[in-house]
């Protein structure tokens, strides 16, 4: 079979299956989750996909480079706004110190409890230790994934409320930036901490490169930002894949994850020449036509066999304690003063979500040998669950219209 009709192939299986039936079930459920849905079933019954070359070498590669472009989107979008806000239903804006002290609440709570829970509960169960990973570290790595807010599906998510409760999705969204940055930065500690002190090891100029072109695009987004602000278009579209480019071959320089470095290459770049992209219809095309490839094809990394009904409870064991311990600490300490109950639980139901964000962690952490096959399992299918629950949830606990004003 050839590459490009294993190409076809693949695309038909993770990119159009799961589109139709998205289009099928009205986009209720978020596409993100469908192709990996996919993946986990051919795992599990074993359906002999490889005849067909699934997964193709060009749907890797596209792919690919498809997450990398959602992960740069995904920094970028630090300075989108999903939309205006009605002012009759606009919430009291937190302050700065209470915003970020519920950030780090409502990612931190979550984090520790999950940590705990892991290393206790979790690793010691059959297949669960990582063979080469330190055991606080794969408990870590479980804990970010619990406490990971889905910043890319939660822009979504608010872009489809009701003027009413937009208030409410946007209040979420500044904490999801925030446990966002937060996320890609555990993730390069985790990565650091698992490597030691082998990760200054055999350093040449690569490494010193690499950390000079980050500093060096760091400043040049904060002289722009300042100096020239509004370049041509043509100027900004150059960039683009310069910062793209720089930053992950940077963080993949220093051992680190390149989705790392895509990210952090977006979130550097100059807001304004942010605000002149279609970063949304870049993310959305990438996430609908191209990244479902990779979705899928995490999907049948998975060990079909891993997913035993032990896997399955632990699975929905996992579900729990991410929605409980992120509502909770939501509930606990709202992000903004004289939030009724419903409305600091309608926040909480929102940030639990997982989706895009929690399935990058857990493919890295999985590449890096940080959380085993059982793990990686469980944790998609968290990923599927929370993200599915997500909209039902908020509309249960949601305040009423005349609540929300």
């Amino acid at each position: 079979m050839t590459n490009i009709t294993a190409l076809i192939a693949d695309a038909a299986v993770f990119v159009f299956l799961p589109w139709v039936v998205w289009r099928i079930l009205k986009k209720t459920i978020p596409i993100v989750v469908l192709p990996i849905l996919v993946g986990i079933l051919i795992s599990v019954w074993h359906i002999p996909v490889k005849s067909l070359g699934i997964p193709s070498v060009y749907g890797s590669d596209i792919g690919w480079v498809a997450v990398l472009v959602l992960a740069f989107t995904a920094g970028l979008e630090m300075w989108q706004s999903p939309g205006s806000v009605a002012d009759d239903h606009a919430l009291p804006a937190p302050t700065l110190g209470r915003l970020l002290t519920g950030a780090a609440v409502a990612l931190g709570g979550p984090l520790l409890m999950g940590s705990i829970l892991a290393y206790e509960f979790f690793l010691p169960l059959p297949g669960w230790h990582p063979p080469h990973a330190q055991p606080w570290v794969a408990a870590a790595s479980i804990g970010l994934c619990i406490a990971v807010s889905a910043l890319p599906v939660l822009i979504g998510v608010v872009r489809e409320l009701n003027p009413s409760q937009r208030p409410l999705g946007q209040l979420a969204l500044k904490l999801a930036v925030v446990d966002d940055a937060a996320l890609w930065i555990g993730l390069a500690m985790l990565q650091v901490a698992e490597r030691g002190t082998a990760a200054l090891h055999g350093w040449t100029g690569l490494e010193v490169l690499a950390i000079a072109l980050l500093v060096g695009l760091a400043v040049a987004g904060n002289w722009a930002s300042r100096h020239f602000r509004n370049p041509p278009s043509a100027v900004i579209w150059i960039a683009v894949p310069i910062y793209l480019a720089a930053g992950s071959w940077a963080s993949m320089q220093l051992g680190l994850h390149e989705l790392i470095g895509a990210y952090f290459a977006g979130a550097i770049m100059p807001p304004s020449w942010v605000r002149r992209l279609p970063v949304e219809k870049v993310g959305t095309f990438s996430l609908i036509w191209l990244a479902p490839m990779f979705f899928g094809h995490s999907g049948l990394n998975i060990d079909g066999d891993a997913l035993t009904w032990p896997s399955v409870i632990a699975s929905l064991s996992l579900v729990a304690i991410s929605i409980v311990t992120k509502i909770l600490a939501v509930y606990i300490y709202p992000p903004a003063s004289g939030l009724s109950r419903r409305q600091a639980l309608s926040v909480g139901v929102l940030l639990q979500c997982k989706g895009l964000m929690e399935i990058v962690a857990a493919t890295i952490f999985h590449a890096q040998g940080m959380i085993s096959e059982f793990a990686f399992a469980s944790l998609m299918v968290l990923a599927v669950i929370s993200t599915v629950l997500t909209g039902p949830m908020f509309k249960l606990v949601a305040p009423r219209s005349s609540a929300a004003s």
